[in-house]
């Protein structure tokens, strides 16, 4: 298992290195610059008026006509940069085996080394939540530093940053296994990755429609933005504990769905 590892360490080091250095600064920035910007979102809702529904779809709050400190600071973590980059990190990563492997003919190879279908989808797990680990704590170290010097009323208290990045790893947890079930079924990477961004593009749009229509609003459970409402938890100052146990799952049952697939499965590139 050692040898998959470094093989992996290999392939997605630099990629991942890139990604949590763009985390972090983008987190940065958000931090720094969102109070100011969003100071005067008032404008913008009277200019623009379908620009309030879509943040409130975000946050998962009625922001009203002016966004408190609260949730400016709420909206840097459900900022479309910031889940972009983390759901893009996870579809470059979990889409490489099988269905990266077999894009590329080189599954029958990669399939004869002496090692078990099931210590390859281990050690594909173990990279991607480390990898995982990295991005996540660079963007909240990002955050905190940039979280010296705004104003002392527009800074997150570490706690609730903590609560919100509890809430964005489950996030996380749910979404690449999901990535690992697709790839598990796909023989072309691109179709795979088709699929996935399909998947949370409808999931965004579930989301936004909920706030309009009642049809939408009685299956947004089906959106995963349903379960990662940062502005609910600063405001509240609790753990997500309903929210993340449902991702939790979800991740189970993904993870092990794709565990099944990729061991019982026919490969080959012939």
């Amino acid at each position: 298992m050692f040898g998959l590892l470094e093989k992996i360490r290999i392939e997605v080091f630099w990629p991942v290195i890139w990604f949590s250095l763009g985390l972090g600064l983008d987190m940065g920035l958000l931090t720094a610059l969102l109070p100011k910007v969003l100071g005067n979102i008032h404008e913008v809702f009277d200019k623009m008026p379908l620009v309030k529904p879509l943040i409130a779809a975000l946050l998962g709050v009625d922001p009203g006509n002016q966004i408190s400190s609260q949730l400016s600071q709420a909206f840097l973590w459900v900022h479309p940069t910031v889940l972009t980059l983390i759901w893009a990190h996870e579809v470059m990563y979990c889409s490489r085996v099988p269905a990266g492997e077999i894009d590329r003919g080189t599954a029958d190879f990669f399939l004869c080394l002496p090692v078990t279908r099931q210590a390859i989808f281990l050690s594909e797990t173990i990279g991607w939540l480390i990898s995982g680990g990295v991005m996540l704590t660079a963007g909240l170290l990002g955050h905190l530093i940039a979280s010296a010097i705004v104003h002392a009323e527009m800074r997150l208290s570490l706690i609730s940053a903590i609560l919100v990045i509890s809430n964005l790893a489950a996030v996380y947890l749910a979404i690449g296994s999901f990535v690992f079930l697709v790839s598990a079924l796909s023989d072309r990477r691109g179709r795979a990755i088709g699929i996935v961004f399909s998947v949370l593009l409808l999931s965004f749009l579930l989301n936004f429609l909920a706030q309009f229509q009642d049809w939408a609003k009685a299956i947004s459970w089906l959106s995963v933005m349903e379960y990662y409402r940062p502005a609910i938890v600063i405001q509240e100052g609790q753990f997500p504990v309903r929210d993340v146990v449902t991702l939790l799952v979800l991740s189970a049952c993904f993870w092990t769905s794709a565990l099944v697939v990729f061991q019982r499965r026919s490969i080959c590139t012939v």
